[in-house]
């Protein structure tokens, strides 16, 4: 399994729900892959595969648990859903804490397990979208000079133009075409488009420290 495509990777020591497990999935149209252990799965390497786990709660030497908190370490972006015993609601709860996306009590029918499966394929691919929009936003944020920089950190801040002129010792029409350049390269049509892109890429800081930056203003 090479990770090209999302697939469900169930975690059991019963052989038979494994069996029966992959069967549905596949029923659905969805890939599947078994381990009988959750040591088998860690040791298969799946820091770069796409999809979602699924596991019971409680295995052998290494539990549902412990492989959740592996997971969240090794593979954060796989969505985990945990299969408890009826009425376990405390551990239930402490998985979720955890981070396991679903949980599901036995005996659970097939409806339910599907639509928890897919709501963590969902979750995973929504995750995916996400880091790619933010990659595309730093990279965009790169070809950025250090005085647009300073400019768009004066943005967000609610800076008027002619207030980020003064305070960094420039022209109103050197601010106006530093920001036009910045929506320019950042492909942004407003500035709440500006505003919503970079909260979502996680570069407010980056550009917040850009814009307290002091000392003579530097060549575009």
């Amino acid at each position: 399994m090479n990770g090209s495509a999302p697939a469900v990777y169930i975690v059991d020591d019963d052989p038979a729900v494994r069996e029966s497990l992959v069967l549905l999935m596949e029923t659905e149209g969805l890939l599947a892959r078994s381990f009988p252990s959750a040591r088998d799965f860690l040791a298969a390497g799946p820091e770069n595969w796409r999809g979602c786990v699924v596991t019971d709660v409680r295995m052998g030497e290494m539990s549902g648990m412990d492989l959740l908190a592996q997971v969240k370490q090794t593979a954060p972006h796989l969505p985990v859903v945990m299969i408890t015993a009826y009425g376990d609601v405390p551990l239930a709860v402490e998985a979720m804490k955890l981070g396991a996306s679903d949980f599901l009590e036995k005996p659970y029918a097939e409806r339910e397990f599907i639509a928890a499966v897919r709501g963590a394929l969902n979750e995973a691919a929504n995750a995916e979208a996400r880091t790619g929009v933010r990659l595309e936003m730093e990279r965009k944020f790169q070809t950025l000079s250090a005085s647009e920089r300073r400019v768009l950190g004066g943005l967000l801040e609610g800076k008027l133009n002619k207030t980020a002129a003064y305070e960094m010792g420039v022209s109103l029409r050197t601010v106006e075409a530093l920001r036009a350049s910045v929506m320019t390269k950042l492909g942004a049509d407003s500035l709440s488009d500006l505003v919503r892109a970079t909260m979502r890429a996680g570069l407010d800081r980056i550009i917040s420290s850009a814009a307290a930056e002091t000392g003579p203003f530097p060549p575009p």
